[in-house]
């Protein structure tokens, strides 16, 4: 089981409370995503998104400052744990600068991945937030 860690950061102009209520909040996140998503804010639920391509648990919840989740997709290898999910918000410049740091991915699966946090969470956030 070859694992890797993805790490991206981006810059949102948003508050960090806002940045980190849009990952949360089911609502907020099918409305930047354009998917459905399931989540309620606390330690220890479980949540979907994407139309329930992504599933995961919620570990560490510090609002507007950090994410912690266990991740994995519906194209999870049989056998791999979940990979390890890790967002924190810093207020930078009028906006938020957001780390993410994705732990024990897939190997085979991480280029698709890192390609899609880009495609599908980074560009429509940022649209999301410019309205």
């Amino acid at each position: 089981m070859k694992k890797t860690t993805i790490k991206q950061i981006v810059f949102i102009h948003a508050k960090p409370e806002e940045v980190y209520n849009a990952l949360i909040d089911a609502k907020k996140h099918a409305e930047f995503t354009g998917a459905k998503a399931t989540s309620q804010p606390n330690v220890g639920c479980k949540f979907t998104a994407w139309d329930g391509y992504i599933l995961g648990k919620h570990l560490l919840l510090e609002r507007g400052k950090k994410i912690v989740q266990e991740w994995k997709t519906t194209e999870w290898p049989e056998g791999y744990p979940p990979s390890k999910l890790e967002f924190t918000f810093k207020e930078k410049q009028g906006g938020t600068e957001l780390t993410m740091l994705h732990t024990d991915v897939p190997a085979e699966q991480a280029a698709s991945y890192d390609q899609g946090w880009k495609d599908f969470y980074w560009v429509p956030m940022k649209e999301y937030f410019k309205k």
